[in-house]
C-alpha cells in the first residue's frame, strides 16, 4: 500500500481544481507514520467491519481497507468522488456521498460488530460520537480523531472544568482505551489547534443510562447553579437524600455513577 504524502495529496487536490472547505472542517493526514498508528490502535484487520467518517482524499480510508477488513465510508463533499474513485481504484471500499448526521447507522450498517476509525471533521466530532455511543450499539469501538479539548472533554474527571455530559456519557458507555496528542502540522491543510485520537470500547451501560443522562444534562445546562435548583422541576429534595448525595453540590461534583443513582431512587420515589 502507498500512503499519500503531503505532496501526493497537494497534487491530487490541484489535479482535481479543488480546496479544501472550511465548512466541512477538511484537514487530511499527510503523515504515514500517523496513519499506521490509527489502524493499529483502532485493531482493526481482515474480516472486521469498519465505518469510516470524512473520507477526504481516501487516506486512512485505503490504509483501512487495506487491512483486508470491509470498509464503508461516509463524505459529505460530492466533489471528492472523482479523488475517490481515483485512490480506491483497488480496494473494496462501499464510499457513501452524504451527512453522517443524516444517516440512520442502525439501518445502513449491515449486521455487527462495527468499529468506527476516523479523523472527524472538526464540527461533527463531540455529536457524532455521542450518537454512536447511545445509540449506535452495533458499533463496538471508536477510534477517532478530534479536537484536543473535545478529547479533553470526552475523557475528563469529576471536579475538572472539562467535565460535563460528554464526560458522563463516555463514562457510563465506554473504556477509554488509549489517547494520544496530534500536531497540527501532520495535516494538509494545517489547523489552527493540535488534535487527539481516543479509542473508546463500548461497555455495558447501566439500565437507567438514559434517565441518567437526561438528568445530567438538566443539571449542565445550568452548571454555575446548585443541583437543588438545577434539577428542582425533576428531582425533589428527598430524592437527593435517598440517592446519599448533596443537593447545595454542582454537577461537576457528581460522578457520573451519581446521576444513575438519582435516577434509580426517582424511577420509586
Amino acid at each position: 500500500m502507498t500512503h499519500q504524502s503531503r505532496t501526493t495529496i497537494l497534487a491530487l487536490l490541484e489535479r482535481h481544481g479543488l480546496l479544501p472547505r472550511k465548512a466541512y472542517g477538511q484537514h487530511f493526514l499527510a503523515d504515514p507514520n500517523l496513519i499506521d498508528k490509527i489502524v493499529a490502535v483502532a485493531g482493526v484487520g481482515p474480516d472486521d467491519s469498519v465505518l469510516e467518517v470524512g473520507a477526504g482524499t481516501g487516506v486512512l480510508t485505503a490504509a483501512l481497507a487495506s487491512t483486508g477488513a470491509s470498509v464503508v465510508a461516509y463524505e459529505i463533499d460530492r466533489r471528492f468522488q472523482p479523488v475517490l474513485g481515483e485512490t480506491l481504484a483497488s480496494l473494496d471500499v462501499d464510499v457513501r456521498f452524504g451527512d453522517i448526521m443524516d444517516a440512520d447507522l442502525d439501518s445502513d450498517l449491515d449486521g455487527e460488530p462495527w468499529k468506527l476509525v476516523a479523523n472527524l471533521p472538526y464540527n461533527v466530532g463531540t455529536p457524532l460520537v455521542m450518537d454512536v455511543l447511545l445509540e449506535v450499539h452495533k458499533i463496538r469501538s471508536a477510534t477517532v480523531m478530534v479536537q484536543k479539548e473535545v478529547a479533553d472533554r470526552l475523557v475528563a474527571e469529576p471536579g475538572t472544568e472539562d467535565y460535563g455530559v460528554p464526560s458522563v456519557v463516555v463514562a457510563l458507555t465506554a473504556q477509554v482505551v488509549e489517547r494520544f496528542s496530534v500536531p497540527p502540522q501532520v495535516f494538509v491543510p494545517a489547523p489552527q489547534v493540535s488534535s487527539s485520537v481516543v479509542r473508546l470500547d463500548r461497555v455495558e451501560p447501566p439500565a437507567m443510562i438514559d434517565e441518567a443522562i437526561e438528568l445530567a444534562r438538566a443539571a449542565f445546562g445550568q452548571r454555575r447553579k446548585m443541583l437543588r435548583r438545577s434539577l428542582a422541576e425533576r428531582v425533589p429534595e428527598p430524592v437527593f437524600e435517598e440517592a446519599g448525595i448533596e443537593s447545595t453540590g454542582r454537577p461537576e461534583d457528581l460522578p457520573p455513577a451519581a446521576f444513575v443513582r438519582l435516577a434509580e431512587v426517582m424511577s420509586h420515589a
